[in-house]
């Protein structure tokens, strides 16, 4: 029997254990309708289309599907006059699904591209994208021609970008940085992020390794306009759909973990997240030379990222004792700006950690209760097999759980 196979097994014993733990050793499960209809429903959506529309614009790695936010909104609607947070908000689903509701909604990201995106995704755009983006390459493909290019310092940029896609996305980057309205100024900087890898001589999203490129300058110029066409006809769904409504979406580009209560609304009706977790995804490596080209900082992003593997695998490294501590840091947050009957929906996996499997849904309990929450039902649900990850360990784990919590 192989390392995996036997890992596996013990994961999927491991499972069933917890679900059994879930019904019998949490605190006492919701008995109403709501409760019943929570645990009824389905959540694994295996035959129905994750995406569409806003939330297609830009790749981002174990994205939350719209379909839990919405169907959690359904499930625990807020007051009309309170709003839906997601700390952990990501590329905004969450605040997507909350703006088609009414509702304001508040997001929170460490990560500068994450929130880059959850705006753009949460913005009715003041003018067309297509057109901007045809002005702004056309620009850039005369400084391209004149040789009047400025490549910005990126560690191991030769190694990943041949020398002319290099030049004609340092253009793009230049012009796109001269644009007035920072609205649309955004949603170029969105465009140009989501072909940076496609145009690069990395092999895919979630495979980090060289390959042979045959991209030319033109060719960059071509995908960059060809993908403001699709977000363009994305952000129209956007403006026809949603800004009827009333809802606004708030995007600060914060640390959770460094946020005070008073910095964020106290009438926070519903919370719904999927927190990172313990070296399960790294945000900040798929992201790395999308950063370095808009100008941020991946490095810092590393550094400050909770669950990013290098914390694991160093000296002195992490271990899941401080995932607990940091999600308390987190729940003591909440707990402040919670309205006393708000629901906070948590959705995690488990972990692995030097072959070790680390049940995070228990960790997020035992760092909710002393910030004053219980658990009031739990859900498994099953992970698609087409999920990837740079870290391929991952991909053995196909359930997580769905937690509701609620204020003692």
């Amino acid at each position: 029997m192989s390392c995996g196979t036997a890992l596996l097994m013990v994961m999927t014993f491991y499972d069933r254990l917890f679900v059994q733990d879930t019904k019998d050793g949490y605190n006492k499960p919701m008995t109403t309708k709501t409760a019943k209809l929570l645990d009824d429903l389905d959540w694994d959506f295996a035959d129905t289309p994750m995406e569409s529309g806003v939330h297609t614009i830009h790749p981002y790695p174990a994205k939350f599907i719209p379909q839990i936010p919405r169907q959690l909104i359904q499930l625990f609607p807020p007051k009309s006059n309170s709003v839906i947070l997601d700390p952990f908000c990501g590329s905004g689903t969450t605040l997507v699904e909350a703006i088609n509701t009414g509702l304001d909604t508040w997001g929170i990201d460490l990560n500068p591209l994450a929130c880059l995106i959850s705006r753009v995704k949460t913005t009715q755009l003041p003018q067309s994208l297509d057109f901007a983006a045809e002005a702004t390459a056309q620009k850039a493909r005369q400084c391209f021609t004149a040789g009047d290019v400025q490549i910005p310092s990126i560690p191991r940029l030769d190694h990943w970008f041949k020398p002319e896609v290099q030049q004609s996305l340092a253009a793009l980057v230049t012009e796109i940085d001269r644009e007035p309205t920072r609205a649309v100024r955004e949603a170029l900087q969105v465009t140009l992020s989501s072909i940076i890898v496609r145009v690069s001589n990395q092999e895919s999203n979630t495979r980090y390794a060289a390959v042979e490129n045959t991209y030319t300058a033109q060719d960059v110029f071509s995908q960059f306009k060809n993908a403001a066409l699709t977000i363009n006809r994305a952000l129209l769904t956007l403006s026809d759909n949603l800004f009827r409504r009333l809802g606004h979406a708030t995007v600060l580009n914060r640390d959770i973990l460094a946020i005070k209560p008073e910095e964020l609304p106290n009438n926070v009706g519903l919370v719904i997240t999927s927190p990172p977790y313990p070296n399960a995804y790294e945000y900040w490596l798929y992201h790395k030379y999308r950063m370095y080209w808009l100008g941020m900082d991946p490095m810092e992003v590393r550094e400050r990222e909770i669950g990013a593997r290098p914390h694991y695998f160093k000296k002195n490294a992490q271990d899941e004792t401080d995932f607990e501590k940091q999600m308390h840091t987190c729940f003591q947050l909440l707990s402040q700006v919670m309205l006393p009957e708000a629901k906070a929906c948590f959705l995690v996996g488990r972990s692995i950690i030097h072959g070790r499997v680390i049940d995070n849904a228990t960790l997020l309990q035992r760092a909710a209760e002393p910030a004053g929450f219980i658990v009031k039902d739990v859900v498994t649900r099953n992970i698609p097999t087409t999920r990837k990850a740079f870290n391929p360990t991952h991909s053995k784990i196909n359930r997580e759980h769905l937690i509701i919590f609620g204020l003692q």
